[in-house]
């Protein structure tokens, strides 16, 4: 993360560490809030709360995160994103934190009014359905985010920490496309949620329920459009806006997500390559760590 690196070490030439646990950079911005926190050593049931959604991109480092009104206990690991609702709290335990290895995340404090203004806009340019298909879900939101995002994230602490005169304009830009992304992701996961039984009024839903019930088939265009009823200009349009990735992107993203679980449940490398449909298991093991950062074999028990 180039950008949060030079902000650092600029901002360490200026002042030595003085807070072991949760040291604390801040940017300001019109609609949002940029943190970086920095914690030196070990420590155990560190609150952190938020009236606002907060954006949270671990950098270096292990937390473990408790949410206690979802009965939520698990790890926080670079290249994964973990959202807290408005007005939801959560306790953080940092098992490795030390001086020369210091546990770092990044976090965004966005105004509900911005993200209703965004839902808004975006709603305004689909018509997949006669209801509003952006929604902000307030809910706990926790999982590996993509590379766009990533390179998001670090281009957001140079706009931040910048001082040009273009920059309340560039950091407007950037909370929209991260807004975008984060409901993106969450109409993503609710239509793959509810894919056996829709409960979305939108063709789309059957379409993420055939991708998910035929991973290890080639996708067919065609086929998918004809379950949306639209042409494929149209659908390749309304696919992207409305999940950010591409259709062969998102059939990719389900098929590693599920190649994760296979893996934890014992199977073979090769064995899960082939029955989720990749070509050969080094190309299955390449596209593996750049989603989720480590090889298979991280995840095999």
């Amino acid at each position: 993360m180039a950008a949060y690196l030079a902000t650092k070490n600029l901002k360490k030439q200026r002042q030595a560490v003085d807070v072991l646990i949760e040291n604390k950079v801040t940017f300001a911005a019109e609609n949002a809030e940029l943190s970086i926190y920095d914690t030196y050593q070990d420590a155990q049931k560190v609150a952190l709360h938020s009236s606002e959604l907060l954006f949270c991109g671990m950098i270096s480092g292990k937390k473990i995160m408790h949410v206690g009104d979802c009965d939520y206990h698990k790890e926080f690991l670079p290249q994964q994103s973990f959202v807290l609702a408005p007005e939801q709290s959560v306790l953080i335990d940092f098992p490795e934190a030390s001086i020369k290895q210091p546990t770092t995340c990044l976090a965004i404090e966005i105004s509900r009014d911005k993200v209703s203004q965004v839902a808004d806009a975006l709603n305004m340019q689909q018509h997949i359905s006669d209801d509003d298909f952006f929604h902000y879900i307030p809910k706990l939101v926790h999982g590996v985010h993509n590379q766009q995002t990533q390179q998001l994230l670090e281009r957001m602490v140079g706009l931040f920490s910048e001082n040009e005169q273009d920059r309340p304009y560039l950091i407007e830009l950037s909370i929209n496309e991260l807004i975008t992304r984060l409901l993106q992701q969450q109409s993503r996961d609710l239509m793959l949620a509810n894919c056996q039984t829709p409960v979305i009024n939108s063709a789309f839903s059957y379409v993420v329920n055939h991708i998910a019930d035929n991973l290890n088939q080639p996708l067919d265009i065609d086929i998918l459009c004809k379950i949306a009823c639209m042409s494929r200009s149209k659908f390749y349009q309304q696919f992207k806006l409305a999940f950010g990735l591409s259709p062969a992107a998102y059939q990719q993203q389900l098929r590693l997500k599920k190649a994760r679980k296979l893996l934890q449940s014992g199977l073979q490398v090769s064995q899960i390559c082939y029955q989720l449909g990749f070509s050969n298991p080094s190309h299955f093991s390449r596209l593996f760590k750049q989603m989720f950062g480590a090889p298979p074999k991280h995840y095999k028990h």
